[in-house]
């Protein structure tokens, strides 16, 4: 379902992705990520909640498109953490996943910001745990479905405070595009937990939102540099020495491990994802400490696609 939806909503969120660069791709990014998640997941049998997620957030993360779906991916293989061995979600597990969800997505960014992804998410599991805070570890669907609702509404709540906590949104006088992206999903979620019809008033007044309004990211300064992603096995000294040296170089900064299972040299698999001015530097920085798969670069403007082509 999210799936669909994000492929409905693709163009609408492309167009008001202008943070942290607009480059217009921000529903392309949710849907390719979302979809290469369901795919992994769609023969296999939801006996168990947590692994099942778990094998949709570790392909999330290998095959995660851009900030955006670096960031979801991160999110959601956070959230199976804490339901492995579940055979169904009940409130407090809601709760507890939409929790570990946004510690991880905020510890996984250099320099997190609010006004993003990072604020809806976080206002979702504060919605969550407010509810199962007050109804003392209830586990009945009643409850499940108060815990999706409280987590939408306040997801919500924040996305519609985006345009004011971030000076590019305000001028442009739109919210967040991976904001509403991730809302959108949790809207999914709560449409298949407790089985009613999306809702169709979710969007309804969001800046910049309307099928009407102007295309706002076409209108922004052409963006310089390009985006450099990969999957690398680092001890979790190495990763930290390697996001000081990517910190120093470029912004948008992402690094998490794809599995906690460490390999015999106590090296974890870890995504990485980073903004620079030119792969090059980049690409030196992580040949130095490893060995890179699955990289992927990607121009951040017509001038930097021809240095993007070339290194690939």
């Amino acid at each position: 379902m999210a799936e669909q939806t994000l492929a409905n909503h693709s163009d609408r969120l492309n167009a008001i992705n202008i943070y942290p660069v607009a480059d217009a791709d921000t529903g392309t990014n949710l849907y390719l990520t979302v979809r290469a998640a369901a795919q992994e997941v769609a023969d296999l049998e939801p006996s168990d909640v947590g692994a099942t997620l778990a094998a949709a957030g570790r392909t999330a993360m290998e095959q995660a498109r851009g900030n955006s779906g670096t960031l979801f991916a991160v999110s959601l293989a956070a959230m199976a953490e804490p339901l492995i061995g579940a055979q169904r979600i009940s409130g407090p597990l809601l709760a507890a996943a939409l929790h570990r969800a946004q510690l991880r997505a905020w510890s996984a960014l250099s320099e997190p910001m609010p006004g993003t992804m990072l604020s809806v998410l976080e206002a979702a599991a504060r919605g969550a745990v407010s509810v199962e805070a007050t109804l003392n570890g209830d586990e009945s669907n009643q409850v499940l479905a108060e815990t999706i609702d409280s987590a939408v509404s306040a997801a919500r709540d924040a996305v519609v405070l985006t345009e004011s906590q971030l000076g590019v949104l305000t001028d442009a006088q739109v919210v967040d595009a991976g904001g509403v992206g991730l809302l959108l999903i949790l809207d999914c979620l709560r449409s298949v937990m407790i089985g009613e019809p999306l809702q169709e008033d979710l969007l309804d007044g969001l800046s910049g939102y309307k099928v009407q309004d102007p295309n706002i990211a076409l209108t922004m300064p052409e963006q310089e540099g390009v985006e450099v992603m990969c999957t690398i096995s680092l001890t979790p000294l190495a990763a930290a020495g390697l996001r000081l040296e990517l910190d120093g170089m470029g912004d948008s900064v992402i690094m998490s491990a794809v599995s906690e299972q460490a390999d015999p040299t106590g090296a974890y698999p870890w995504r990485v994802h980073v903004h620079v001015p030119s792969a090059h530097v980049a690409l030196e920085a992580i040949h130095a400490v490893g060995d890179p798969s699955n990289v992927s670069i990607s121009a951040l403007s017509a001038t930097a696609a021809q240095d993007a082509h070339e290194l690939l």
